[in-house]
């Protein structure tokens, strides 16, 4: 009998490292299932946009601190330690990347957590996410409420603010995907940064802080190295571990990312800006404020200035409250749906 012949051409194969959708009109994803021309594209964001997201949900809420956490540690030690920290949270995020790459129907992190532990691990992880940013959020409506308070001078009560931002919060997290939100994420960045900048460039140039005795000569007060109490000491330090706290938010990123191999090189621009910001804002604002420095940060340099460096940084501050709860519905919307199923 005649061998039949080999067939040796060529055939596609599943990809396995994600898909990717680009000019495409009918397309599947393990996470949001098909997605068409009628519905919203979750799978829409590209690297740039991927980085502005990334850098917006870490620099947001815990730079305004770092300051404070050097006068509490000392400036190196507090150096060494943001550093410290910037690389652990840096390999964490590049492994986010990697587990994302192999497991394609992964969206938050309660889903590697039900793939690591199963049932319980899902829950357990899912709702210590939630919980986490119900803090984080909470943070942010506390510093759109004292942006707004330093805007009107006190013009209300600081729970009328809360609820302000509590709306305005839950009003821009109904955007769909982050795609949408990628052009905010850019706007956030630019204003916050802004807001940051003044407060620096003006304790830079002024003759004292505003806080600071307004007799005779001063001479900024900071120290090279701490002396604080253990517990205020690792107060600091987690403060500047909050300034990382955007990490959780990294899973989702990736899973609405068009193409989740660039998610590196998103990852390692956003790490790059947000510690190199981190280290001037922090290094030259305790510098010249020492003790002196104001919590947040931005009230350092005087009234007037206070109310210019928050209107500026106000809708960054918006944008991160925004982001994290958008990401955080989400993930309550898939694990709402798991527990519904495991009834």
């Amino acid at each position: 009998m005649p061998e039949k012949k080999q067939d040796n051409s060529l055939s596609p194969v599943p990809s396995q490292t994600g898909q990717i959708f680009k000019d495409q009109n009918y397309a599947h994803d393990a996470v949001f299932g098909e997605i068409t021309e009628e519905g919203p594209n979750y799978r829409n964001v590209g690297w740039i946009g991927s980085a502005a997201l990334m850098m917006k949900s870490q620099i947001g809420l815990g730079v305004l601190s770092i300051p404070v956490a050097f006068d509490t540690l000392g400036i190196v030690p507090g150096v060494i330690i943001l550093i410290t920290i910037a690389w652990i949270t840096t390999w964490s995020d590049y492994m986010i990347g990697v587990f994302k790459l192999k497991h394609r129907e992964v969206y938050g992190i309660d889903d590697a957590g039900g793939l690591m532990f199963g049932r319980i691990g899902k829950i357990f992880f899912g709702f210590a996410f939630c919980l986490y940013w119900v803090f984080v959020a909470g943070s942010g409506m506390l510093g759109i409420s004292i942006a707004l308070n330093s805007l009107s001078t006190h013009g209300t009560c600081t729970a009328v603010f809360v609820a302000v931002a509590a709306i305005a919060g839950f009003m821009l997290a109904s955007i769909q995907t982050l795609g949408r939100m990628s052009p905010l994420a850019w706007i956030g960045l630019v204003c916050i940064v802004t807001g940051i900048l003044v407060v620096t460039i003006a304790v830079g140039v002024q003759d004292r802080p505003s806080s600071a005795p307004q007799d005779g000569v001063w001479i900024s007060d900071y120290q090279i190295v701490g002396s604080a109490p253990f517990s205020q000491s690792i107060t600091a330090i987690s403060s500047l571990v909050f300034a990382y706290s955007g990490t959780p938010s990294f899973f989702s990123i990736a899973a609405e990312m068009r193409d989740p191999r660039q998610y590196t090189k998103a990852l390692m621009i956003c790490q790059s800006v947000v510690t190199a910001v981190y280290l001037a804002i922090g290094c030259v604002v305790y510098y010249y404020c020492g003790s002196y420095v104001a919590s947040p940060a931005l009230g350092s340099a005087g009234p007037t200035l206070k109310k210019i460096s928050y209107g500026f940084a106000l809708p960054g501050l918006l944008v991160t409250t925004m982001l994290v709860i958008h990401v955080r519905l989400k993930i309550n919307k898939y694990l709402g749906k798991f527990i519904f199923c495991l009834g």
